[in-house]
Formats: C-alpha cells, sequence, structure tokens
C-alpha cells in the first residue's frame, strides 16, 4: 500500500509539474531574469503548493499518527547550522544555473533531452560526495 500510495504521489506530482511547465528550464530561468525576460509562473506554481500544503499540513499533523507508518517523520532541531545553510545555497545556485531542481528534473527525463541526464547524473555524483564527505566527518567541521 505504501509503495502504491507514493507511485500515486508522485504520478500527481510529476504531472502537475509538467502541466505547469516547470520541466522546461528556460521557463524556470526566466523567472531569475528580473531585469529581462521575467516569468513570474514559477511564483504562481510555488504560491499553489503553499496553498495546498499549509492547510494540509494542519490537518494531517493534528492526527496521532500518519496513515501508511507508525509516526511522523519530522526534523529532530529547528538550528540553522552551516551544513544547512551551505546546502541551501548550494541547491539554490545549482537550480539558477541549470533551471532544474530534483523535483522538476525527474518529470523532465520524460522528455529525453542530454541536459536532464546530466543534471541528474550530476545530482546523483553531488548526493554521493556529500555522503562520503559526511561519513568522514568532512561535513561537521565549522562553516
Amino acid at each position: 500500500m505504501r509503495l502504491l500510495s507514493a507511485f500515486a504521489i508522485g504520478l500527481i506530482f510529476g504531472l502537475g509539474i509538467a502541466v505547469s511547465g516547470m520541466i522546461n528550464p528556460a521557463k524556470v530561468l526566466n523567472f531569475f531574469d528580473l531585469a529581462g525576460t521575467w516569468d513570474p509562473s514559477l511564483a504562481f506554481v510555488m504560491g499553489g503548493a503553499l496553498a495546498v500544503a499549509i492547510p494540509g499540513y494542519r490537518l494531517v499533523l493534528r492526527q496521532p499518527a500518519p496513515a501508511l507508518d507508525t509516526r511522523f517523520q519530522l526534523p529532530d532541531t529547528r538550528i540553522i547550522d552551516g551544513r544547512l545553510v551551505l546546502g541551501s545555497a548550494t541547491f539554490g545556485v545549482g537550480w539558477g544555473i541549470a533551471g532544474f531542481c530534483p523535483g522538476g528534473a525527474l518529470p523532465a527525463l520524460g522528455t529525453g533531452s542530454l541536459d536532464v541526464f546530466v543534471f541528474i547524473l550530476s545530482l546523483i555524483l553531488g548526493l554521493l560526495i556529500a555522503r562520503h564527505m559526511q561519513r568522514r566527518g568532512l561535513s561537521r567541521k565549522p562553516a
């Protein structure tokens, strides 16, 4: 049941990304081009997502446990440290350079574009490097 639920959620998310045009990196990059060909559609997509997610989280988190697990998987801390800031900045820079975020790139794989495959391979390589650094303790040094 969990696998079927994850598939359905991923399918709905991917369809939303595709229908909104966010699998097109040029559309995303135009959102960041305030002085040129600015396209506000990404703001509307994010606003629509927040309009659904905020009340959804409030409703779901009132329950004693999730429907398909024994407990909610929430962060253990609210501390903003160097690792969080560096990771967020890296994510933002990558998104601004490539026009893809992981959520938009996975549905974009269906376009067959080489750029998407290069992005996904780079993402996987970055994750492997970060995991290796974390295991060796390199990412725990103060920023």
